[in-house]
């Protein structure tokens, strides 16, 4: 079963959805990131992403 948009996820945590993932702080930035990856950081820094789209 898919994981709901707007499901969040931490950098180093594994991606749990695939699809379009944002930043929820400023500035943003959006990335495509495949189920199980590593969410990674942003601009060096550990960031919460936010599932935007599925894949």
């Amino acid at each position: 079963m898919k994981k709901p948009i707007g499901t969040t996820a931490k950098t180093g945590e594994k991606c749990p959805e695939s699809g379009t993932w944002e930043v929820t702080t400023n500035p943003s930035t959006t990335a495509p990131i495949a189920k199980t990856n590593v969410m990674p950081p942003y601009r060096n820094q550990a960031v919460t992403w936010r599932l935007k789209s599925y894949a």
